[in-house]
């Protein structure tokens, strides 16, 4: 149940930069952003100063410091990141006297950004236990909101390698019918948790569709949870059947290779797993136990020496 603190730092930190809502990223917050990304942190408090002066602690300026924290906690610089992170919890958790987390796009990012970074603050200096509490305690206030995957997200990162892989709901699927994890154990198998949306899951999908091939006779299964998202490419409010025929489409065109691969459809699926990242990938053993969790894409070599060491057992 050890922590890799390198795929840590890599999935929450570095893909956090590619798959931030683009709603929630203008004016000010990309400016941060730019600047952190050039290792610019005096520039970013100047511009973050300035903007509190003239309009005072908004969501925008909220998410925007939360860049600051996730570049410093890049830098693994955690003094500094964890000054900004309970900066960024305590006063987002101020305006929430005054407005709804999901109100608006830029707070839940900047409340979710912070905890996410003490979190990992934690666990990367040995208080894994800690870290683990803390994320446990935002779910119980937080787990009804949007940022409900993104703290599972983290506790699983903590804790989800080695246990027993959580049941799939699967009510609402496409392609074959899922089967139950718990009728699996004796098969490796690999979740690839994927988003209509994706461009990085769409990328991942030659990848496991090379693996699924080279380990059939080892009996790997592969399943393709997703969830609604309300909208699709040609509707901003598309309604649950409109969007479900859609994601059938882009199955068909982009999925080919992986036709016969079952797909759950559920939200509740995305939020025990903490998907707020995709792809994600799980790769569980013969025992039915979680032996990789990784938000994120991956190469087919990395990939690969994972399924192959759980495969030989």
């Amino acid at each position: 149940m050890g922590l890799n603190t390198g795929i840590y730092c890599r999935t929450l930190l570095a893909a956090a930069l590619l798959t931030a809502p683009a709603a929630a990223s203008a004016g000010l917050v990309d400016d941060v952003r730019a600047q952190v990304g050039q290792n610019s942190y005096a520039a970013a408090e100047s511009e973050l100063r300035t903007y509190r002066s003239r309009h005072g602690v908004t969501p925008e300026y909220l998410e925007a410091l939360s860049w600051v924290a996730r570049g410093a906690a890049t830098m693994k610089q955690w003094s500094l990141a964890v000054g900004y992170a309970r900066e960024t919890r305590k006063l987002s958790e101020q305006l929430l006297a005054k407005q709804k987390l999901d109100s608006e796009p830029h707070l839940p990012i900047a409340l979710g950004a912070a905890y996410e970074v003490l979190a990992q603050s934690m666990s990367e200096t040995g208080r894994r236990t800690q870290a683990a509490t803390l994320l446990r305690g935002a779910l119980a206030r937080y787990g009804s909101t949007s940022i409900a995957a993104r703290l599972q997200k983290n506790l699983n990162l903590i804790l989800l390698v080695g246990a027993p892989a959580p049941a799939l709901e699967s009510t609402q699927y496409l392609g074959p019918r899922p089967p139950v994890l718990a009728a699996l154990k004796g098969s490796p198998v690999l979740l690839f948790f994927w988003a209509h949306w994706c461009g990085d899951c769409k990328a991942e999908v030659p990848i496991i569709a090379r693996i699924r091939q080279e380990f059939r006779q080892a009996g790997l299964v592969v399943m393709g949870p997703t969830q609604l998202y309300g909208y699709t490419a040609q509707e901003d409010d598309a309604s649950p059947a409109r969007e479900k025929m859609y994601i059938e489409a882009v199955r068909q065109r982009f999925y080919k290779s992986l036709a016969d691969m079952p797909v759950p459809i559920s939200k509740l699926n995305f939020n025990v797993y903490g998907a707020s990242t995709t792809p994600t990938l799980v790769v569980l053993d013969r025992a039915g136990k979680v032996a990789m969790y990784h938000p994120g894409a991956m190469s087919y070599e990395e990939l690969r020496a994972v399924v192959e060491k759980v495969s030989s057992r």
